[in-house]
């Protein structure tokens, strides 16, 4: 009975991404494909989860079916991040007219990204303060103390690492070990390997432009074959996003969210806020936000299913490119730094929420000026440092309490509802690399306003 039970949950899985393709071959768009596939693995996991109850055998065998679409959609986009990071910066370096436009473009966006990242944590001061956020109104179970032990125990790596020390891992040492992601580093060092090389070409080119040529040449030849693999992966979307939803949903603790509903209500009204302010600061800067909305959409669809803002890297530089029309240095770096710095989800509004919660638990006051000020300085300042310890969110949160002298291990007791915030959170953070991307090239005269009011630009590429 179990084994017929997944041979049905499997074709119907099946018989749906035999839909999507039906769609692809009536040449619907790009978008209307993606959010049908999300639309329709949110009501398969409800199914799912209605039919055989969170934890069941059937449903676990199921999903990791399912996992085969979409981790494996995941780990195709992991496969090409790194190529792509390399030869685009390389690429587009080696076309810049001038020499400083590299510092200018560098600035420009990681000053937006920490920028953000506080204004973050302002907003998420502020909605832990409407919703009268407290830990001590949530009960521990047996999960949230292991969490808790476990994040007190993580605390002495962080604590161990300076922000010198982290700020020098980003440097590579072994540029064949971070072409294989195995440093949470290892992106970013990947960009700084890729900048050093591209700077290398233009000086050869003053000295000896004959082989410059000829390694141009051959970068541009390596660039356009990756850019025909990113296509190819990306038009996979709608089936990553539908298995991923599919298997989120099914999975989802549903106890867990009604006893913490108001954290959770109180984090997706400070991640609505935040993309708010994003939209207000693309209209600010002369951009249509709703245009700017549409446009990003699908991406940010696939990131809140992933949970993975490295993953999202092959998918933002695309639609960065091809369909808002930054300029293509500043979108690589854009969505290579904003893998990992100034993350205004995970870095910004997640820790400041967790320190206005667990201040009161130890008497303090978490809403003096002084609490204030330094609580949202140094998430200015571990939202750059962070990459350096890589995890995320939790890491983010590590930082910023331990710096602000508050108990990490009551981080623990939003175990149960972890997933479900990180989705927004993640979806929020891409948007911020997305948004550093859009506004540096606006700001430096790089922006392609005719792509960018092209209500079709990236369906172009994608749709057929």
């Amino acid at each position: 009975m179990e084994l017929v039970s997944i041979i049905v949950n499997i074709a119907i899985l099946v018989a749906i991404i035999g839909l999507l393709i039906w769609m692809q071959k009536k040449h619907l768009s790009f978008s209307k494909r993606v959010f049908t596939g999300l639309g329709l693995g949110i009501v398969l996991g409800a199914i799912l989860q209605a039919v055989y109850g969170t934890g069941s055998e059937i449903l676990t065998q199921t999903t990791d079916w399912y996992n085969i679409v979409g981790r494996g959609y995941i780990s195709l986009l992991m496969m090409i991040v790194v190529p792509l990071v390399m030869v685009s910066i390389i690429q587009s370096i080696i076309n810049l007219k001038k020499g400083s436009d590299l510092g200018k473009m560098s600035a420009w966006i990681i000053g937006l990204l920490v920028g953000t990242a506080m204004i973050a944590a302002i907003v998420g001061i502020g909605s832990a303060a409407l919703f009268d956020l407290n830990a001590d109104q949530i009960e521990a179970g047996q999960a949230e103390n292991d969490r808790g032990a476990m994040l007190e125990s993580t605390l002495g790596e962080v604590e161990n690492m300076s922000t010198p020390e982290k700020i020098l891992s980003f440097i590579p040492s072994n540029i064949f070990l971070d072409m294989t992601q195995q440093r949470s580093t290892s992106v970013i060092a990947v960009v700084i390997f890729s900048i050093i090389v591209g700077i290398a070409v233009l000086g050869l080119r003053r000295k000896n432009p004959e082989q410059a040529e000829v390694f141009t040449k051959i970068v541009n030849s390596l660039y356009a074959v990756v850019m025909r693999i990113v296509t190819l992966v990306l038009r996979l979307t709608p089936f990553g996003i539908l298995a991923l939803m599919a298997n989120t949903v099914a999975n989802t603790d549903v106890a867990g969210i009604i006893e913490l509903g108001k954290f959770v209500i109180a984090s997706y009204v400070a991640i609505i806020v935040m993309f708010i302010i994003h939209l207000v600061l693309v209209g600010v800067f002369g951009l249509n936000p709703m245009t700017y909305l549409k446009k990003v959409l699908p991406v940010l669809s696939f990131a809140f299913t992933s949970r993975s803002s490295a993953g999202t890297i092959p998918l933002n530089i695309q639609a960065q490119r091809n369909s808002l029309g930054v300029d293509s240095g500043i979108a690589n770096m854009s969505a290579s730094f904003g893998a990992t710095i100034g993350q205004n989800g995970c870095a910004g509004l997640y820790p400041a929420m967790l320190a206005v919660m667990i201040a009161p638990t130890v008497g303090i006051d978490p809403f003096s000026p002084e609490f204030l000020v330094k609580l949202v300085l140094i998430v200015g300042i571990s939202s750059f440092g962070v990459a350096g310890v890589g995890g995320g969110a939790t890491f983010a949160a590590l930082i910023v309490l331990s710096s602000m002298g508050l108990p990490v291990a009551l981080a623990g007791l939003l175990i149960s509802i972890e997933a479900l915030i990180d989705m927004g959170r993640t979806a929020l953070n891409v948007n911020d690399a997305m948004l550093s991307g859009t506004l540096t090239s606006r700001i430096l005269g790089k922006l392609n306003l005719k792509t960018y009011n092209d209500k079709t630009a990236i369906e172009k590429e994608l749709s057929v």
